[in-house]
């Protein structure tokens, strides 16, 4: 197993942040996983796509590279299909595979940054769907004994943007492989967002995987910068969720006020639309900025820092608690 010295993770980011691993090294399987972990004693960094983390200084320790691939099914009945899937796949490689294997469930989750690794750590959403709704299991190794474990569904306390590896659990495990349920039947999920707007624009008379999965790739890219342009980790910040009183509240001053109901008395807020409305949308200091398209977005405009970018996101956090009396929490991790 080879380790390198100081190596730069200025492309293991979507920021595009320029720090160092005091040691650095890619794993392809399991097996060379654990020899990894038998031989090192320092902290520990787990790396999928490098799509939600902020670095705001140099990594004092070991940053693993996770490069376990394959995508395989391995139960097929009339109506579903159990897929086992490495967790260093790209996230929307295996979204299109599904697509192209005629596989219903994460059509909705296409061109969203990352690992498959990472999808169940976060509890990856959009447009109306979550992970949790076609997760079947996981399995993972505990770093403490080197042993390999399995997690269902109801294990891993999915949360919205959580999960028990971000809370209890964070920092113990390193995933190797995730299971999904897919359905053989298609049951579309257009009713969120603009997704039947941008079905219309594209003139498609009949629904499938694709066009879903397509009309979502043009309202992702029309809102959201492409990393490889502009440095960013996609949503910085999650929606919160408020209760139906304070949500009722806030509209008799702002009537234009975005929010979904998740329950009976709980209505989730757009968090970009409580950032514009504070006059952050497009705002930059130095080169750490908000993106113009999408204020949920927070921007390396070119060499900003780490922590230039947690410090604007501090400060948005403290205008919109001031302004609405709501905290908002990041979504990704910050090292």
């Amino acid at each position: 197993m080879i380790f390198i010295k100081n190596q730069s993770l200025k492309s293991y980011n979507t920021f595009g942040l320029t720090y160092y691993a005091e040691n650095f090294a890619e794993f392809n399987s399991k097996k060379e996983l654990c020899e990894i972990l038998h031989n090192n004693e320092d902290p520990l960094l787990i790396l999928g796509g490098g799509s939600n983390i902020l670095l705001t200084t140099n990594f004092k320790g070991t940053v693993l590279k996770n490069n376990i691939l394959g995508i395989k099914k391995i139960n097929d009945t009339n109506d579903n299909v159990i897929v086992k899937v490495g967790a260093g796949v790209v996230w929307h490689d295996f979204v299109l595979w599904c697509i192209k294997n005629n596989l219903s469930g994460v059509e909705n989750l296409s061109l969203i940054p990352g690992s498959v690794g990472a999808a169940p750590m976060q509890n990856i959403g959009a447009y109306g769907v979550e992970i949790k709704s076609v997760f079947e299991k996981l399995d993972a190794i505990n770093i403490a004994n080197k042993t390999e474990e399995s997690f269902n569904n109801n294990e891993c306390n999915f949360k919205y943007r959580s999960s028990i590896f971000k809370e209890e659990l964070k920092g113990k495990y390193i995933i190797t492989h995730v299971y999904f349920k897919l359905s053989k039947k298609h049951l579309y999920n257009i009713s969120y967002g603009d997704i039947q707007d941008e079905l219309e624009k594209m003139e498609v008379k009949k629904l499938s995987l694709k066009s879903i999965s397509d009309a979502i790739i043009n309202i992702r890219s029309n809102k959201l910068p492409n990393p490889n342009k502009i440095g960013n980790s996609g949503s910085f910040f999650k929606n919160p969720i408020i209760n139906q009183k304070k949500f009722d509240n806030l509209k008799t001053y702002y009537p234009d006020i975005i929010g979904y109901k998740t329950s009976n008395d709980k209505m989730k807020i757009a968090a970009g639309w409580m950032i514009e409305k504070a006059g952050y949308k497009g705002y930059r200091k130095g080169d750490a900025g908000v993106y113009n398209k999408q204020a949920l977005v927070l921007i390396n405009h070119g060499n900003a820092s780490g922590q230039e970018i947690l410090n604007l996101a501090k400060e948005i956090q403290n205008k919109i608690y001031i302004k609405f009396k709501i905290k908002l929490e990041p979504e990704v991790n910050i090292i």
